[in-house]
Formats: structure tokens, C-alpha cells, sequence
């Protein structure tokens, strides 16, 4: 996977939840390699991300992913995207890793030496073999973002999306799972408070109120995001 292939639109797509609209029409295209996407809690950055691999189908507008819509190519534009969730102990379904990893290869009937070799390869990619008949529950938050992380990337999508990677983590696991983000060769959009790790980010997208309130070099939306914080 090369990373390159990322055309993200939102065409005047708009997201409601209980009859309150969450999301205000948004018109916009993405096609970076590297984005962060900020704001205050329930800024609407979390359910803005869901709508990109169809978690949050738009409720007016358009949402597509390197050509497909998902809303009705639902399956197709959620094969283009992996999504780690704020917790990442929640996505990690079976008890012991190797067999959660599978998991993800089931749909595509797969024999077992291919699954297996798939398995290996991805627990390989991210230095976690040793860990690969682990139970989550011996795991430490590194450890299970980068269980969560194979569980994701053994589908091999183009992009990957990640809420809050770093929440929680102290400094020896925030900086394993940076470093593994650093390496990724595929598309990130990382929602995140942790300023640092997306201050390098090619593009930061900020989020108020439930529209999109800044878009652009990080510097520039960071310090739109410190005035609407202290304001």
C-alpha cells in the first residue's frame, strides 16, 4: 500500500443526531497524506471522521471516498478505510491477538496457511510477534494500540483513521505509538488534543460548534484553536 491514492469530498453533507444537526454542511476535499483534525469536545471532529468510512452516514449531502459514496457503496468505501477507535481495548474483540488479527480476513475466505501468513506479516510490520498469543487484558496501552493497529491494517486499507492514538499513554507508549505512526506509509487522519504529535502534520482541519472554523498549515489552525480554547 503506497499511501498516495486518498480523494476525500464532503459535498454540503451535514450530520444530525435526535433531530440536532451535529455537523453543518461541509464542502470540502482532502487529499493529503498526513491530517489532523482538532476542536473542543463535541466540536463534531469525531463524528465528522465517522462519516468518512460510513460509521456516520450523512443525513443531507454527499460524502465519497476515492470515488465511492458512503452511503450507498457503503461496503466499498469502508474497504478503503481502517478506523482505531478512542479505546482501543474496545476493538479488540477475540482474547488472544492472533486470533482478533484473523478475524478481519474472515469475510475474504482466505485458506489458513494465506490467513496465517497475513497474520505474521502484519504482527511482523509492527514488531509485535512476540505478542501474537497475548491476551488483551496482559497488554499495555502501547501494546494494545498496536494490536488494534495490526488488527486494522492486515485488511490493508489506504487509509487509516485514528481517534485520540495517544490518549492515556504515558511517555514510553505515546512515543512507541508515534513512532509507528511516523512509519506508516499509508494516509493518517488523526483526531487528537495532543498538539505535538500532529504539528507536522501536512494539514489541520479545527472544528466549533459543529463547523468546520479552520483549514490549513498547522501553526496557523493551532493558534485558531488556543483563541477559541481560552476564549
Amino acid at each position: 500500500m503506497d499511501g498516495i491514492r486518498l480523494d476525500i469530498r464532503f459535498e454540503r453533507a451535514e450530520a444530525r443526531y435526535a433531530g440536532r444537526t451535529v455537523l453543518q454542511p461541509l464542502d470540502l476535499a482532502l487529499s493529503e497524506r498526513r491530517i489532523g483534525v482538532i476542536g473542543l469536545n463535541g466540536s463534531g471532529k469525531t463524528t465528522f471522521a465517522r462519516m468518512i468510512n460510513g460509521l456516520v452516514t450523512p443525513a443531507a449531502g454527499r460524502v465519497t471516498v476515492n470515488g465511492f459514496d458512503t452511503a450507498t457503496e457503503t461496503e466499498s468505501a469502508r474497504r478503503q478505510t481502517g478506523f482505531i477507535f478512542q479505546n482501543p481495548q474496545n476493538q479488540i474483540i477475540l482474547p488472544i491477538l492472533r486470533e482478533d488479527i484473523a478475524l478481519g480476513l474472515q469475510a475474504r475466505k482466505l485458506a489458513k496457511p494465506d490467513v496465517r501468513a497475513a497474520v505474521d506479516a502484519v504482527l511482523s510490520r509492527f514488531g509485535i510477534g512476540h505478542l501474537a498469543d497475548r491476551r488483551s487484558h496482559e497488554l499495555s496501552g502501547g501494546e494494545l494500540q498496536l494490536a488494534a493497529l495490526a488488527s486494522v491494517m492486515v485488511t490493508e486499507p489506504a487509509i487509516l483513521i485514528m481517534d485520540e492514538p495517544t490518549n492515556q499513554l504515558d511517555l514510553k507508549n505515546r512515543r512507541l505509538v508515534v513512532e509507528t505512526m511516523q512509519g506508516l506509509n499509508e494516509t493518517v487522519i488523526a483526531i487528537s488534543h495532543d498538539l505535538e504529535l500532529i504539528a507536522g502534520f501536512d494539514r489541520l482541519l479545527l472544528f466549533h460548534e459543529g463547523r468546520l472554523a479552520a483549514d490549513g498549515a498547522p501553526a496557523e489552525v493551532i493558534r485558531h484553536y488556543r483563541d477559541i480554547a481560552s476564549a
